[in-house]
């Protein structure tokens, strides 16, 4: 049995969670922050979900989990079977991963009212019946430490209108098309989705971006319960569908360029810089893991056959993708 220890609160723990479901791995999920804290110990970044393995070993980070799981288990897998295709939804699960949850910190973080109510949830969660006065004093040193830090991820005022127009293009791609395709590639899920779902399924509960997917992207909104648990879905790999072109439009004119300048600030030694996103300047300090993000895409765009590649090249070809996958 695997223990996935995480929290509702975490976009990777949910994202891993519904995975997981997905691929019928039987788990036990486990919201115990005393318990993660002994974990931590045993990983090298102290970040969740920590995924405990029947052998008793214990592994983090949601990508290096996917991959392990799919050495794991093979029935079921979130890997299409199609290299180009595999190399798509890997750019946008990274995508996900990486710029996504700039949405998600800054929609909780930015404005008093979710700060307020997700510090209070997010305690409540993990300390369960520890009372209310232990809940709200730690959630309110949970709160001023995670407002302190806003602008080391770049979720600052400044920065929002590009991360918050990004999302929208996001959640926009799937409002029109999840009512004639639900899934990206074929009619069945794969990494991009959960990927997707980890870092949106926090904005559905979060006071301010929960209005806005209710009011501007409904059936969005309800897609992420859908893909929470898919444990009785079939299906079969196929071409990408209607979302996939617009949602890598915005990979390409956002998160490629991004993470360019952030691997050349993070070669350079610099201690922050800027680019140009959407006609409006984004600051923050570079952040070596995305270095090596980008560094794991080249590669992985390196791998695929030339021949496959001519399938894929023309649709990255329509943002000026493949400067940054072939530097």
């Amino acid at each position: 049995m695997y223990r996935l220890h995480g929290a509702l609160g975490s976009p990777y723990s949910m994202k891993m969670r519904a995975l997981m479901r997905y691929r019928r791995i039987p788990f036990q999920w486990v919201q115990d922050m005393g318990r993660r804290q002994q974990l931590f110990a045993s990983v090298k970044a102290p970040v969740i979900p920590l995924l405990e393995l029947p052998d008793g070993r214990v592994e983090n980070d949601s990508t290096h989990l996917t991959r392990l799981l799919e050495a794991q288990h093979a029935d079921r897998s979130v890997i299409h079977t199609d290299a180009c295709h595999a190399f798509l939804a890997f750019l946008i699960e990274d995508f996900a991963d990486e710029w996504l949850t700039k949405a998600m910190f800054g929609y909780r973080w930015l404005h008093p009212e979710d700060q307020a109510q997700m510090s209070r949830w997010l305690l409540f969660d993990a300390l369960p019946g520890a009372g209310d006065a232990q809940q709200s004093s730690m959630a309110q040193a949970f709160r001023d430490r995670q407002v302190g830090r806003m602008g080391l991820v770049g979720c600052t005022a400044e920065n929002f209108p590009v991360i918050e127009a990004s999302t929208r293009a996001v959640l926009q791609a799937l409002e029109d098309s999840v009512s004639s395709q639900p899934f990206l590639f074929g009619s069945r899920p794969g990494e991009a989705e959960f990927a997707l779902f980890g870092q949106l399924s926090q904005l559905a509960v979060d006071p301010t971006p929960a209005a806005m997917l209710r009011r501007d992207f409904p059936l969005a909104l309800r897609w992420l319960s859908h893909i929470d648990d898919l444990s009785g879905v079939e299906g079969q790999w196929g071409p990408w569908g209607p979302a996939v072109e617009p949602i890598l439009k915005v990979v390409g004119t956002v998160y490629l360029p991004f993470l360019a300048a952030n691997a050349k600030a993070v070669a350079a030694g610099a201690e922050r810089f800027e680019v140009a996103l959407l006609g409006r300047p984004f600051v923050q300090p570079p952040f070596r893991y995305q270095a090596r993000c980008l560094a794991a895409l080249r590669q992985a765009f390196a791998a695929i056959d030339r021949d496959c590649r001519k399938d894929i090249e023309g649709l990255l070809a329509l943002t000026d993708y493949l400067p940054f996958l072939e530097s």
